[in-house]
């Protein structure tokens, strides 16, 4: 499969686990984790949830993912993400080293790419924009809903 319809594919993956979270009142931010073709981790926002600012997707993402595999490095492993990643999650994906990361849409308030671009480990690559409208969409129907 080219991997512009793998990353399409697995981005509406995470863009499941987006809605789930606009269903529960969070941030619709969703991720998942692959490694080779296979899923290992689904995350949403749960900061209201857990009442911790900390729970974002691609946090709850990494950390099972490391269960799955039994440790901390997620070497062989891409995540998909609705929206880029903060400085925060950009950190700890960089101490991950994961060595992929793909996202749907800019956040053009907290992303790391303006705040904190060498957070990622050096090798890691990065691919913007798939679906990106969907995921952008749902961003802004959240916070439409909230005002």
């Amino acid at each position: 499969m080219e991997q512009q319809n793998k990353d399409e594919q697995y981005m509406r993956k995470a863009l499941a686990e987006a809605q789930q979270a606009f269903d529960e009142g969070e941030i619709p931010i969703g991720a998942v984790v692959v490694c080779q073709d296979h899923i290992i981790a689904r995350a949403h926002n749960l900061t209201e949830t857990l009442h911790d600012v900390t729970a974002h997707a691609e946090m709850q993402a990494i950390t099972a993912a490391a269960n799955e595999l039994g440790g901390k490095y997620l070497t062989d492993c891409t995540l998909y993400v609705t929206v880029e990643p903060c400085t925060m999650c950009a950190g700890a994906l960089g101490w991950s080293q994961i060595p992929r990361i793909v996202y749907g849409c800019r956040d053009e308030k907290r992303g790391y790419h303006d705040y904190a671009p060498h957070a990622l480990h050096p090798k890691c690559t990065v691919t913007a924009g798939i679906l990106e409208e969907e995921c952008r969409q749902l961003m802004q129907e959240f916070f439409k809903q909230k005002r």
